[in-house]
């Protein structure tokens, strides 16, 4: 366990790492950081990260990479084809997650194209505990869509249960019998669920969802980008898992899914990514698209010095002190803003903490962007960033109608032994300023709409002079503090 009680009565998550390599940071003047929010378009994919304090806009290829890792990567096969290093990763998604079939991929939504390509047909519909942006992105992009079938109780950010993640499962049959077995090439289940705080799902639930899958004769995919995080909080909250080790988790997970697919730069701090299955047939359904898309099958569009390091953050994967890092970390922020009224998305969990923008903000319109403004005004008065997952995040329908979110939230990512706990301190710090002056903030409106994954490369502005009068109010509470 990383939480530590001190003498003096706290208790804080201690870091279980020593820091060797170091990257400067630079807190700029508030100044900067208006215009930089400016030349942004109040979009925070949009700022450079030196005028970025604390970059916590997410955990995908931000996690610190080991000294195995690092080493490792120095004894790397170049082949073209039949490298060794690819022998290696092969074997540790085997040790790791049990598939002894794998399709290298260069990042989590490759993965997602290759398997929507290979399985989604026109009018079909994906059940799933929730969607992630890019996932339905491909979905739409077959021209089928997505069935979100997550318990009511997960909406409630303010209350306590521990799996907000699990698939209702009366939902997910009522939804094969409305839809037919043959609407529905699989069911997803995303581990943990990104887009409503990060919240896990448990092995009992996923028995579930198996159940109903071979009732019906569904396959089921995993997306394994936060597996290890997700089992973490199995062992922690499950009863009846609370003395298997991490790997007996994992193993139990993978096992019950027909395909597994992951984000190497979530999974095993490192890039890349992958596609794993025990079926061969399924395995021989997807690896014409490897070539196609990614490069070839035993290097997927990945540098083989990143294959090597994969295959050492797998086994990493399996060791609790690197694991349980984050969610430590993450659970002391949220606590900590709860302190302070903030309203948070309880329980705490995995990769950040999440703040509800829609109680925080509850004086601007869902339909002027309250986390994509929370996420401008934070960054202003912090030089953090963070990342809005909200209705900037969703969609237009056919008739080119705003798809408003079922939840504001800005998150703020904490990858793996990344930050100290005074820089975590700070953030708390910053925020609980923010909130005691939150009507200062204002709404936003989009002057540059891309049509596919707009909170990427979309252009926003104020609909007032807000900023400028919290930058104010900043400088009259802190003067000529940063």
């Amino acid at each position: 366990m990383n939480n530590i009680k001190f003498f003096l009565g706290e208790e804080i998550p201690l870091e279980l790492h020593k820091v060797r390599v170091i990257q400067k940071l630079n807190l700029v003047p508030i100044e900067r950081r208006l215009r930089a929010l400016e030349e942004s378009g109040y979009n925070t994919f949009g700022l450079s990260t030196k005028d970025v304090y604390l970059d916590m806009l997410t955990d995908s290829g931000t996690n610190a990479m080991s000294d195995n890792q690092i080493a490792a990567m120095f004894q790397a096969d170049d082949a073209y084809a039949g490298s060794q290093s690819f022998e290696r990763l092969k074997t540790a998604v085997e040790d790791v997650l049990g598939k002894k079939f794998l399709l290298p991929v260069h990042q989590g939504r490759a993965a997602e194209n290759v398997i929507c390509r290979a399985f989604v047909k026109p009018g079909d519909v994906i059940p799933m505990n929730y969607h992630f942006t890019t996932f339905l992105a491909h979905v739409l992009e077959n021209k089928a869509t997505i069935a979100e079938l997550v318990y009511d109780h997960a909406f409630n950010f303010d209350t306590y249960h521990p799996f907000k993640g699990n698939i209702d499962i009366e939902k997910l049959e009522d939804t094969i019998k409305k839809h037919g077995v043959e609407k529905i090439p699989f069911i997803r289940m995303e581990a943990s669920t990104n887009l409503i705080g990060g919240q896990p799902f448990s092995i009992s639930n996923m028995m579930d969802v198996r159940r109903i899958a071979d009732k019906y004769g569904i396959m089921v995919v995993l997306d394994a980008s936060l597996l290890g995080e997700n089992a973490y909080l199995v062992q922690q909250r499950e009863e009846q898992w609370k003395e298997n080790t991490l790997g007996e988790i994992i193993k139990m997970m993978t096992g019950l899914a027909d395909i597994v697919y992951f984000s190497a730069r979530k999974l095993s701090s490192s890039r890349g990514g992958g596609i794993c299955t025990n079926r061969k047939e399924l395995y021989q359904g997807m690896e014409a698209l490897i070539p196609l898309f990614e490069g070839f099958l035993t290097y997927g569009g990945i540098s083989v010095r990143e294959i090597e390091a994969m295959a050492v953050g797998l086994y990493e994967t399996l060791d609790e002190t690197m694991i349980s890092q984050s969610p430590t970390f993450i659970k002391y922020f949220v606590e900590e803003l709860a302190k302070h009224k903030v309203p948070v998305v309880t329980p705490p969990g995995v990769l950040g903490c999440h703040v509800n923008a829609m109680p925080f903000c509850d004086h601007i319109p869902q339909s002027q962007y309250p986390a994509g403004a929370l996420a401008a005004a934070y960054f202003l008065i912090s030089g953090v960033r963070g990342m809005e997952r909200g209705t900037v995040s969703s969609v237009r329908d056919e008739n080119g109608v705003e798809v408003l979110a079922n939840c504001e939230l800005l998150r703020l990512a904490v990858p793996r032994r990344v930050f100290t706990l005074s820089q975590i301190k700070y953030a708390v710090d910053r925020m609980a300023w923010l909130y005691e002056n939150r009507k200062l903030i204002g709404g936003l409106q989009f002057t540059y709409e891309p049509p596919v994954l707009r909170f990427f490369m979309g252009k926003l502005a104020p609909v007032s002079d807000w900023s400028e009068k919290l930058m104010y109010k900043f400088r009259q509470d802190f003067g000529d503090s940063l």
